[in-house]
């Protein structure tokens, strides 16, 4: 017993937290460190073309290569303006993805309220069939969606950048995850308050799905904001109706030597959707995760 005793009694109660303390900071310290290298691995790409977008014509293939030429030159971007309607594809292209984000937004909330909330019979049929959708490569559709917009005779038109992409089965998809997880009771609520379906979605279930309608936005934008196959195929007046990628296609062709040109026009494509990114990112997180619960 007396063993036992003064055994317990060398022992320091506060040594054992003090070292988890210790060996937590540590693996703190490293998974940061390990996290803010990954980071630059996937940010140095993006500084070397604001590098280069800076540079002068002569410091762009130097050997051996800098990251930073012998001077700024800031006139690059405003030559990037200058050798081809540069501002015309950035007004066309947020034109485009503004419309095709603001019709895929509305339809993909209604659709995910109706196979959500409403009631009807077939619906987790229809619902698996549409979301079936998703498994065709939208490069097979490119064809056949040509040849719908011939028959529409909107070949060479901005509703034919826009339509055919603005319904996606994924933007159902994600509303409808979200509205599973809202409780049964906010219908019942009010609809003892005698409100009807209409006016319940309006009041009660589309506020609560800003932040997956913010997702979505972002997704929608993005990927309208990016598209290349798609409007190289419909648009045939490239400065009239061309967007971002279809102009930088234009400048490369026209100003392939000159790649600080290229990457200056490259930044300023980067700036809209930086901006959309900047404006909702408190909704994206939330928005996310709320989207991936629920599956009743």
């Amino acid at each position: 017993m007396t063993e036992l005793t003064s055994s317990n009694r060398t022992i320091n109660p506060r040594a054992l937290p003090r070292t988890h303390r210790q060996s937590g900071r540590v693996r703190h310290a490293v998974g940061y460190v390990l996290l803010c290298l990954v980071a630059l691995l996937f940010v140095s790409p993006l500084i070397y073309m604001v590098a280069t977008s800076l540079k002068p014509s002569a410091d762009v293939f130097t050997t051996p290569p800098t990251l930073w030429g012998s001077s700024i030159e800031w006139g690059n971007y405003a030559q990037a303006f200058t050798y081809l309607p540069f501002a015309r594809f950035i007004l066309n292209g947020v034109f485009v993805a503004a419309a095709g984000t603001a019709i895929n937004v509305a339809v993909a909330v209604l659709s995910g309220y109706a196979f959500s909330r409403l009631r009807w019979r077939g619906r987790n049929t229809v619902f698996i069939l549409f979301l079936a959708t998703l498994m065709i490569p939208q490069d097979v559709l490119v064809i056949p969606m040509y040849v719908m917009m011939q028959g529409f005779g909107w070949v060479d038109t901005f509703q034919a950048l826009i339509i055919p992409w603005a319904f996606t089965a994924l933007g159902a998809f994600l509303v409808r995850q979200f509205f599973l997880t809202v409780p049964q009771e906010l219908d019942d609520a009010a609809r003892v308050d005698g409100a009807g379906a209409i006016r319940t979605f309006f009041s009660v279930m589309l506020p609560l799905a800003r932040p997956t309608m913010a997702v979505l936005a972002v997704f929608s934008f993005i990927a309208y904001w990016n598209s290349f196959l798609w409007p190289l195929v419909i648009v045939n007046d490239v400065e009239a109706r061309g967007t971002i990628p279809l102009g930088l296609q234009q400048f490369f062709g026209q100003q392939g030597s000159e790649w600080n040109l290229v990457m200056a026009a490259s930044v300023i494509s980067m700036l809209p959707t930086v901006i959309l990114l900047i404006l909702l990112q408190k909704h994206l997180v939330k928005g996310i995760v709320t989207s991936g619960l629920g599956g009743r």
